[in-house]
Order: C-alpha cells, then sequence, then structure tokens
C-alpha cells in the first residue's frame, strides 16, 4: 500500500501471520499489545518473533479505547526500556489496533508498528489508513494521530472462529466502500449475501481485498483528510455514515458494534442523499437489502434525535459551528454536503424509525 509516509505491505491470505516476523526488520525488542481473550493468540505470535517479547493484555472492545488503558501502556514500555530500535504489534480488533497503533505513533514520538487484526472490521477499516486513537466520554476518536505501520497482516483464518454477528457488522464497513466507491462489491454481495458472509468462501477473500484496496486508494490520495470540497471527495469518502453511526455509538455508552452504528448510518445517510443530492430510490432500497440481509439494524431509538444531534456537533468532519456529512449521488460517487437541512435529517431519521 502506498501512503504519505511510504508504502507497506499488506498481506491478505490464510495463513498470512507466517509473514509477520520479515516485517520487524532489526527490532530489538516488540512489544504485543493484545485483548485480554486473545492471550493465546499473542503467545503464538510471541513465539515466532525471535527476539524478547513483553506482552500487555488491555480491555477486550471499546474498553481498550481510553486515556487510563493508553497510560497503561506507556507506563509497560517504560518499565521494559522500550526504545525507538523497538517494534509495537497490534493483535485484535478494530480498537485494540487503534489503541497499538496510537501508542507506537506516541512512544518516544512514535516508533514502528504492525498490525494484525482479528475481526473482518479491523482488517477492512481500522488497520489500514493510519488513523490511531482513544475515545473520550464526549465522543469517539477525538483524541488521536496519523500513524501508519510498517506493514499489516490479514490472515483470513483467524476469522474461522469469529462469531457470526461480529462477521456481519464487518461488512457493514466493506458494503460502505462498495457504496462510495468500488460498485463490484456491491454486485458480489446482490448476488449472493449468504456467500459473501462466508469467511472461507472466495467471495468473502475478494469482498475484503477489494474493500482494503479502496481505502488504500482514498487514503494514499488525501492522508490527512484534508481535500475534499463538494464532489472533489477524498478521505472524508470513508466517512459515509459515520457522522450518524458515531453519534449512536457514544448515545449508547459504545454498546453498539460499529458495524451496527454505521448501518443504521448509511440507511440513514441513503435517505438524506435522495432528499439533497438526488439518490434514486432503487439505491436506497439496496441499503436497505443488502444492511438489513445481513441482519444489520436500520434504525436506533425513535426519541434519540435531539441527543445524537448534539453529539454529531463534535463530529470530526464539522468546520466551526457547521455540520459536514458524506453523501452519495448513486453508487460510486460521493458527496460532501456542508450544512445538510435540519428538516432532512430529522424527516430521514423519522422515516427509518
Amino acid at each position: 500500500m502506498e501512503s504519505a509516509q511510504g508504502p507497506y505491505d499488506v498481506h491478505i491470505d490464510r495463513g498470512a501471520l507466517t509473514h509477520l516476523p520479515g516485517l520487524l526488520g532489526d527490532a530489538s525488542r516488540v512489544a504485543v499489545i493484545h485483548p485480554e481473550p486473545l492471550l493465546p493468540l499473542a503467545q503464538k505470535v510471541a513465539a515466532t518473533v525471535g527476539r524478547p517479547v513483553t506482552l500487555i493484555a488491555v480491555p477486550d472492545a471499546e474498553a481498550a479505547k481510553t486515556s487510563e488503558v493508553l497510560d497503561a501502556c506507556w507506563n509497560t514500555l517504560a518499565e521494559a526500556r522500550f526504545t525507538r530500535n523497538d517494534v509495537v504489534i497490534g493483535i485484535g480488533g478494530g480498537t485494540t489496533t487503534d489503541l497499538a497503533g496510537f501508542v507506537a505513533a506516541s512512544w518516544l514520538r512514535g516508533v514502528p508498528y504492525v498490525s494484525v487484526p482479528t475481526s473482518v472490521l479491523a482488517m477492512v477499516d481500522a488497520a489500514v489508513g493510519g488513523k490511531t486513537g482513544i475515545n473520550l466520554p464526549a465522543g469517539k476518536n477525538l483524541v488521536g494521530a496519523f500513524y501508519e505501520p510498517v506493514g499489516v497482516i490479514c490472515d483470513l483464518s483467524l476469522l474461522d472462529t469469529l462469531p457470526e454477528r461480529d462477521v456481519r457488522a464487518g461488512l457493514a464497513e466493506v458494503l460502505k466502500c462498495g457504496f462510495i466507491a468500488d460498485t463490484r462489491i456491491v454486485e458480489l454481495a446482490r448476488e449472493d449475501l449468504a456467500d459473501a458472509a462466508d469467511v472461507t468462501s472466495s467471495r468473502f477473500a475478494e469482498l475484503v481485498t477489494r474493500a482494503v484496496q479502496v481505502k488504500a486508494t482514498v487514503v494514499a490520495a488525501d492522508f490527512r483528510e484534508s481535500t475534499s470540497k463538494g464532489t472533489k471527495v477524498g478521505r472524508e469518502s470513508l466517512n459515509y455514515g459515520h457522522t450518524l453511526g458515531h453519534a449512536i455509538e457514544a448515545h449508547a455508552g459504545y454498546t453498539w458494534r460499529h458495524g451496527d452504528a454505521i448501518a443504521v448510518g448509511m440507511a440513514w445517510c441513503s435517505r438524506v442523499s435522495r432528499q439533497l443530492l438526488g439518490l434514486d430510490h432503487e439505491s436506497v432500497a439496496m441499503h436497505d437489502d443488502l444492511l438489513g440481509g445481513l441482519g444489520l439494524p436500520l434504525r436506533y431509538e425513535q426519541s434519540a434525535w435531539e441527543e445524537l444531534r448534539a453529539i454529531m456537533n463534535l463530529d470530526k468532519k464539522a468546520r466551526g459551528s457547521m455540520l459536514r456529512i458524506v453523501g452519495i449521488s448513486e453508487f460510486g460517487k460521493p458527496v460532501v454536503v456542508d450544512a445538510p437541512d435540519e428538516k432532512v435529517m430529522v424527516a430521514a431519521y423519522r422515516e427509518l424509525s
């Protein structure tokens, strides 16, 4: 993958973990940050790297992305006398890779980092693109840094034991890439949704690979999310469905899966896009058919709009007091909408509810 910080390898295959030692360079030691339930995998990885390893267990899911956990990671690295010649490996879902990436970005102003995502969501979203960070009570990912890994290992065999609900939630991000860029993703999913959700199928492998390529292409052209305006949309296109989705996650106290939340966000955005950008009714219905067909939610609490709207003002795309959202005029054509009509947003939310 090409990036603003230089190219790096993304290995996508069953058994791709064999590539990990080759990404560590001349590192003297390795820190492996992992959620507590993945200790056996972390120990397996530690046994393959051929140098001293510090295992750092963190809470599972969004509980890992806090300032307290970040501080504990820093202190562990300090106790291990971690230097700039050493490497951080993040193993786990998107929350762990977000945290581990930020630990690497902030320790000694930056040490090498390798991402080993173990969920669909992490493989196609969090592990690729260089966004790292933690959450605050006020909102998701409000503290972080742009920081690229030296390599990403997407070993599809690690998904074999992933709960079906987590697989389907991860596919929400895959479909997003189809809605904003690669329409072949939409076609592949439409042809056979059950096969698309089978982590052992060639269709699934192609969907993951295509989603990673979409993100790689977008990020390489706009690493720091600074070029979007109107129909000329850079990295912000990847936020389709995320303005409302992130607000739902915060409102729910991060008890919702990210993919579930952005599924609602994309269903909502499709309706806003229909009113403001002329998205056709068939494309709106396709959102519902694909997302709903995967068992993903299409609605959130009916009475929550005012609270969600207040949280949306903290979205990273906002400029001052002006809200910005990403919509689509048709599949593959994202558009940034500045100050979207409040009545349209309310009506779209009510339609879902």
